[in-house]
């Protein structure tokens, strides 16, 4: 694949310009954490409702999912760059493909989070004496670090989706509920197979944006084995499945009826990603989608530790 003739807007012929540290924090993607914020807020009101919520070890599980998740994005960077897949972007430059930053410097800065989500997850290991929760943590570092790092990356084969709805939906939601209450509960099942939705359908209105880009990578993601419309039809559906079941849980919860106006973030985010023509109009949907987790997570919160 030619490197030269489809660099993103972001390169030019001449020495790219160092990293600043305003262009390290964009390197986080601020915009993917209430992703990781929303399933430990689901799982902490659901120990709530058994009266053994545990502040220190919600706030430890909060540090190994922002940090999971700031390290997969490092890494992303990092693997996607040095494969020449960012070459082709269309968005805002990452570190490692505009050749702004080091790249072993950006790994190592993945390395550090995907560190301390191990240490913090460490420490919930030792108070909860949950010996067992050590290989499902390294299981989980494992497969963020193999989503687009390593020989075969899944997320280049259409199965970031799966491994999203599983680690950011059910294990962080139920996870982070079992080590407060020692117990697996309906209400953090139920909770996390909704936030893990809205976070498959981010990624998937992610990857609808570059559909064009990832097919000049060979990177086929979800989007780029549906389609531009059945896939934006499965983003919707990812989107508002999770809405039934706060009506379900409203039958338990009159307070679940709250959640519902995440919906007013929602709709909007599936119809511009419906009509969408434009990468702008893609990350506004985007924006809005991690808008919708958010209020998901804050509304399911607020239903279980009421």
């Amino acid at each position: 694949m030619s490197k030269t003739s489809k660099k993103h807007h972001g390169s030019t012929s001449h020495k790219p310009r160092k990293a600043t540290a305003a262009d390290w924090i964009s390197g986080a993607r601020i915009r993917t954490l209430p992703l990781a914020f929303a399933p430990v807020a689901i799982g902490s009101g659901a120990a709530a409702i058994t009266d053994q919520f545990k502040a220190p070890v919600a706030l430890l599980c909060l540090v190994v999912a922002l940090a999971l998740q700031i390290g997969v994005n490092y890494s992303n960077d990092y693997s996607d760059g040095i494969r020449g897949t960012d070459n082709y972007r269309v968005g805002p430059a990452r570190l490692t493909g505009s050749g702004a930053a080091d790249p072993k410097k950006v790994l190592a800065v993945a390395l550090a989070f995907f560190a301390l989500s191990a240490v913090a997850g460490v420490i919930i290991v030792i108070l909860t004496s949950a010996w067992w929760m050590l290989a499902i943590g390294a299981v989980a570092i494992v497969g963020a670090w193999f989503y687009t790092g390593g020989r075969r990356p899944y997320g280049y084969a259409g199965l970031g989706e799966v491994m999203v709805f599983i680690f950011f939906g059910l294990v962080a939601t139920v996870g982070t509920t079992y080590v407060q209450t020692g117990t697996l509960s309906q209400e953090s099942l139920i909770g996390g197979i909704g936030i893990g939705l809205i976070s498959c359908a981010v990624l998937v209105v992610n990857n609808i944006r570059d559909i064009e880009t990832d097919k000049l990578a060979g990177k086929k993601t979800l989007a780029v084995r549906m389609g531009r419309t059945p896939s934006a039809v499965l983003f919707c559906f990812l989107m508002l499945i999770p809405f039934g079941i706060v009506i379900y849980l409203g039958l338990f919860y009159a307070a679940a009826f709250l959640t519902l106006f995440a919906l007013l973030a929602a709709l909007p985010a599936c119809l511009i990603t419906l009509t969408a023509k434009t990468p702008q109009e893609y990350i506004l949907a985007l924006k809005l989608s991690s808008l919708t987790g958010l209020l998901y997570g804050l509304g399911l919160a607020f239903t279980f530790f009421g």
